[in-house]
């Protein structure tokens, strides 16, 4: 087995490439509205030529291990989404914590916004 501190191996961290994982879950799930808004603003946002998949798999293989561990798929996905947005300059990291800032005044959920 690879060992991941290993600074000399040749590998990052992120490569677990031939290394034992464990079985993989096959069971069929829904994915949380939230992540499906992931994947078309990658898939919107790309098409419009903003960033490629290397821009983003970039992103993500720069990211500290501990990302790995303390958050989801689609919560690394959108925050390599949002970096490349940045250095596209499609909008500033204060243009995003400011609007990040609003939505969550509005309430955790669409009915407390509505009513808020």
């Amino acid at each position: 087995m690879n060992d991941k501190t290993d600074p000399f191996d040749g590998r990052r961290w992120h490569d677990m490439g031939g290394d034992p994982a464990g079985p993989v879950p096959d069971a069929d799930h829904d994915f949380a509205l939230w992540e499906k808004r992931v994947d078309a603003l990658m898939i919107i946002c790309s098409s419009k030529g903003h960033f490629s998949v290397d821009g983003l798999r970039r992103v993500l293989e720069d990211m500290p291990p501990s990302s790995f561990d303390e958050m989801s798929y689609y919560e690394r996905w959108i925050a390599s989404i949002a970096q490349n947005l940045i250095e596209d300059g499609v909008f500033t990291a204060a243009e995003l914590g400011q609007t990040m800032t609003d939505v969550k005044q509005r309430g955790a959920t669409y009915g407390d916004a509505a009513h808020g």
